[in-house]
Parts: structure tokens; C-alpha cells; sequence
């Protein structure tokens, strides 16, 4: 499952995996993500929350990819994943290497507690 959040207020992109992710829920969740992208502020952050995530397909990684492009695009500031144990990376430091820019602030962290007091603090 793929759950989004958008705060206007604190001008927060977030993204949530829960389960197993395929590509299929992939491709249905592009265009609601872009669509709330548009609607941050340039300098905005990105939380990106894969605490839940027991399982993702290798081909959601297309979509993944055009989600970091078209946050890149509008004005991400600062990128920040949740992710427990580290050995359960799926690629992501390697894709944000080619799809975001070098000023983008990237950051990853064990809890979500940890990612907020670093995107706010």
C-alpha cells in the first residue's frame, strides 16, 4: 500500500509504503503524487517513510524515479527517508544520486521521529 500526505503548513511532501508495493499500485499512485507535488512551495521537503514496507517489486523503481524527478523539478529542498534497517535499502541512495540535484538535501534515518526533527529543526 502507498499512502500520501500533503502539509501545506509545514510545506511537507509525504510518502508512505506499507506492505508489499508492486508496480501495479506504483503506476496508480504517480499521478496523485505529482499532483500534490505541485501544489508545494519550491524548497519544500520530502518524507519518505518505508518503515512499514516488508516488500517492493523492482519494477516500481520507473515510477519511483519519475516521482524524484518531478519533486526535483518543482523545487525539493531536502529529501528525507525512514527506513529502520539499513540493509533494507532498495536502491534509493543510488537513484537520488541521478534524479535529484547536488544541492538537494538527502538524509536517511531510523524513525520518523528522527526525520521530523531534521526536516524542522
Amino acid at each position: 500500500m502507498i499512502e500520501l500526505e500533503s502539509d501545506g503548513a509545514r510545506n511537507l511532501f509525504i510518502i508512505r509504503y506499507h506492505g508489499h508495493v508492486t508496480a501495479e499500485e506504483s503506476a496508480r499512485w504517480a499521478d496523485p503524487a505529482r499532483a500534490a507535488i505541485e501544489k508545494m512551495r519550491p524548497g519544500f521537503g520530502l518524507l519518505a517513510d518505508l518503515s512499514h514496507l516488508t516488500l517492493m517489486d523492482v519494477d516500481c523503481a520507473p515510477y519511483i524515479e519519475a516521482t524524484m524527478d518531478f519533486a526535483n523539478k518543482n523545487g525539493v529542498a531536502a529529501v528525507v527517508r525512514v527506513i529502520p534497517d539499513p540493509t533494507r535499502d532498495i536502491g534509493l541512495q543510488i537513484m537520488s544520486r541521478f534524479h535529484y540535484r547536488h544541492d538537494v538535501k538527502i538524509m536517511t534515518c531510523a524513525t520518523v521521529e528522527e526525520a521530523m526533527k531534521i526536516l524542522f529543526d
